[in-house]
């Protein structure tokens, strides 16, 4: 495998990079303080490409690889994790239905999300369905050409706005993942309503509500593939929205660490720079070194998922795993480096542990990731 990146891939990052210093960075802690959804940011962000980065041309998208959305959701990252993951979910719902929905529905849909007019919406987790996801209990039941949809779904990221639309994971047959089927729900349809926005440790940036379904009445044409493949389309859409919460992980750890190496070279104790005592470098040499592992690890699972790999379900929950895992660490342990400083908003090193730290729950937990590889190599 060649690490070297092309000259697109470098232009791709750099231009990633760009945006986020320059438009994400001077604003991620006013964001935060004032649980501000930055709406006009992410159509800024949709206008370079961002909005459907591996979605197909001919509905706007970007027809990039998912070797090239790691870069760019990393370096989107090191400006604010929290408004680099709603992009990252809005790409993972435009590309299920970009790879499952008719040719009808993908021109119909699209192109609206492509340029984030419309902001998407994965509804999936219940609140008593969370890691055992096929057993939710929202319920479709068709009553002619419509499906009438009753439930909640919880934890849901970017919910509330109600010119945007709902890819919603709903049971319209027996009980256990066959039974479910995907259908898009929008905005302002009589019966969908939305909870409080949740107050949150991280991630304050984008909203997060309930979405309740009250007898809602959608259009069986809104139902993505056929009945009963719901949740492998899902599933799917796992795969990668894994890979790029990883890679949001790693953007917003090195800035961390970037943070720390800057802070260190400037803070003197004792008579020396910290950045002199041999004990603290070698801490920011673990670090990178743990960030360096994480990012190839992430390299090689997204190039797995774009080879369409038969063990790339396997690697990408790895890497999600171990990406999330050690990006924590890393900015956990920037904090502890920056001392009493550190836990003060000033420096935004709190905000990165905050945001960080539920990138190990969401997208399946860790658990759910160990008992994926684990499942594979005791063939269960």
């Amino acid at each position: 495998m060649n690490f070297d990146l092309t000259e697109d891939q470098s232009a791709i990052r750099d231009m990633a990079l760009a945006f986020a210093q320059e438009r994400l960075a001077p604003h991620a802690l006013e964001w935060d303080e004032k649980k501000h959804f930055p709406v006009d940011t992410l159509r800024a962000a949709a206008a370079l490409g961002m909005g459907g980065i591996y979605i197909r041309e001919d509905v706007g998208g970007s027809g990039l690889t998912r070797f090239d959305a790691a870069l760019i959701f990393e370096a989107l990252s090191t400006g604010c994790p929290a408004v680099a993951s709603y992009i990252s979910i809005h790409n993972m719902c435009a590309w299920m239905i970009d790879a499952f929905a008719s040719d009808e529905q993908r021109r119909k849909w699209l192109p609206s999300l492509t340029s984030m007019d419309k902001l998407a919406s994965y509804c999936l987790t219940e609140p008593g369905a969370g890691s055992d996801a096929a057993a939710l209990r929202t319920r479709a039941v068709r009553e002619g050409d419509h499906y009438v949809l009753s439930g909640q779904k919880q934890f849901i990221s970017g919910a509330g706005n109600p010119h945007d639309f709902y890819v919603v994971m709903a049971r319209t047959g027996e009980d256990g993942p066959k039974g479910v089927s995907t259908i898009v729900v929008p905005g302002g349809t009589p019966g969908l309503s939305f909870g409080a926005n949740e107050k949150k440790m991280g991630w304050n940036a984008q909203p997060t509500r309930a979405v309740i379904f009250d007898k809602c009445r959608v259009p069986v044409e809104n139902r993505i593939g056929p009945e009963g493949v719901g949740f492998k389309i899902a599933m799917a859409g796992l795969d990668g929205g894994r890979l790029n919460i990883a890679a949001c992980s790693l953007g917003g750890a090195q800035a961390a660490l970037d943070k720390a190496v800057a802070y260190m070279s400037e803070r003197k104790a004792f008579g020396k720079r910290l950045d002199e005592f041999q004990a603290l470098q070698f801490k920011l040499a673990d670090m990178a070194i743990d960030l360096e592992a994480a990012r190839t690890f992430l390299w090689r699972a997204a190039s797995a998922l774009d080879a369409k790999s038969p063990d790339a379900t396997r690697l990408c929950a790895m890497a999600k795993k171990f990406t999330t895992d050690k990006g924590f660490d890393v900015a956990n342990a920037a904090l502890q480096l920056h001392g009493g400083y550190g836990y003060l908003s000033d420096y935004g090193i709190e905000k990165i542990v905050r945001d960080l730290r539920v990138h190990q729950i969401l997208e399946g937990t860790n658990e759910i990731m160990r008992l994926i590889v684990a499942r594979g190599l005791v063939g269960r």
